[in-house]
């Protein structure tokens, strides 16, 4: 950590020692996986880590999706085997919808977030409002290492309480907001409802949500004059943030990245969009070729910032029908989930629709009969399975597209 715009060194050397570096641990990283992870053990059989020390030999290993992570730990819980620790050496373990079980290692900021806190401005002695979840999930937790790494106080704000958080706000005047985009949204805007004064909240740094143009430079209106984005996984930690040139967004440190043709594990050549997969050098919960099911692509070029290593896109949607709602994922097979709770629903298909971080679900049903309340019941059942709110619609049998979809993510975003 620096005294510079850059949190250290490794930000600004050259790439083709960056390079070098990665491709140097990768054997080791194989190894390490290979003997202590029976998960990873399966995964990459027959596969000599010694030989596994360039671009090419790592674009041979089979991919690791996201998708798959469920039925690996349904099979060797709770981690799939992918650990090299066992659970109670671990540091915290959590419980993400789906559901998908994550764990956390020891150590200072294992999730690798100083970088995005550093570049968006946040500096020792600075006070953090960190509104992302505490409760099983990570991403609070995420964010807090980092900013303790970079020696901050954080105030554990989580999400809602809206009242509470202007007033800790008002009383702490935190240097930046960490969360999502619509949340910051629904607190400024009801500070100027109240007269409440958070003028010295002047950082945010969000992610898991969308962040248009037009939201951006709304924050920065209300007198947030720093605003930019973070984009990572419970999987992986943080994988790349922006910085203050806001023109895509820096790979981390520690990892390699790939862009790959969906549904394959073939590297696209650079600026073409595909999925992102990454690879891990967490010792604790080592990640090789995994496929998080987002896409994006690759600008060409180093920052305007100064830093050199690799730039993307940011988040472009997904490579298959798993989507994003408030923060949350939903998968298709929570949709399945809702059908078979209602022998009356016969076909379904979730829509979300919204602009300006204001996500809308509405699930379109198409059913056998519609008694009295259905509609009520279903939608009960979406909270339950998908820890969100959702409208449900009743439609004619045959209305649904035809068209493999459970999952439309009809949003606009400007």
């Amino acid at each position: 950590m620096s005294g510079s715009d850059f949190f250290d060194e490794l930000e600004t050397r050259a790439p083709e020692a960056r390079e070098g570096a990665l491709m140097a641990r990768l054997p080791g990283l194989l190894k390490l996986a290979i003997g202590k992870a029976p998960g990873w053990a399966e995964q990459l059989a027959g596969v000599d880590p010694v030989a596994v020390s360039s671009r090419k030999a790592l674009a041979s290993l089979p991919v690791l999706r996201k998708s798959d992570l469920k039925a690996l730990q349904d099979k060797r819980p709770p981690f799939g085997g992918l650990t090299t620790e066992p659970v109670g050496r671990l540091g915290r373990l959590y419980m993400s919808p789906g559901p998908i079980f994550d764990p956390e290692g020891g150590g200072e900021d294992p999730w690798r977030t100083a970088r995005a806190l550093w570049a968006a401005g946040v500096r020792p002695g600075h006070v953090l409002q960190n509104c992302f979840g505490y409760h099983l999930t990570p991403g609070a937790w995420m964010v807090d290492g980092g900013a303790r790494r970079i020696g901050c106080a954080v105030i554990p704000a989580g999400v809602g309480q809206t009242e509470q958080q202007i007033e800790a706000l008002r009383v702490f005047r935190p240097d930046a907001y960490v969360g999502t985009p619509s949340f910051l949204r629904i607190i400024i805007e009801k500070a100027r409802e109240t007269g409440a004064d958070i003028g010295a909240l002047k950082r945010a740094l969000l992610a898991a949500e969308a962040l248009p143009p037009s939201l951006r430079q709304w924050f920065r209106d209300q007198g947030v004059e720093r605003v930019l984005q973070w984009y990572g996984t419970a999987d992986l930690g943080m994988v790349a943030y922006e910085s203050e040139a806001i023109d895509g967004m820096i790979l981390d440190e520690d990892l390699i990245l790939e862009i790959v043709r969906p549904g394959t594990g073939e590297p696209v050549a650079d600026g073409e969009v595909g999925e992102i997969v990454v690879t891990s050098f967490n010792p604790v919960y080592p990640m090789i070729r995994f496929a998080t099911g987002d896409l994006s692509a690759v600008l060409a070029g180093p920052s305007p910032c100064g830093r050199t290593n690799v730039r993307i896109r940011g988040w472009m949607g997904r490579a298959d029908q798993t989507t994003k709602v408030r923060g949350m994922f939903v998968h298709p097979g929570q949709v399945a989930e809702i059908v078979r709770r209602h022998a009356e629903i016969v076909r379904a298909r979730l829509v979300i629709e919204g602009e300006m971080a204001d996500d809308r679900m509405t699930l379109h049903c198409e059913a056998t009969a519609h008694p009295e309340g259905l509609d009520a019941r279903i939608a009960d059942t979406i909270r339950d399975v998908t820890k969100l709110r959702g409208v449900v619609k009743l439609v004619a049998a045959g209305s649904l597209p035809n068209d493999g979809k459970v999952i439309e993510d009809a949003r606009k975003y400007t």
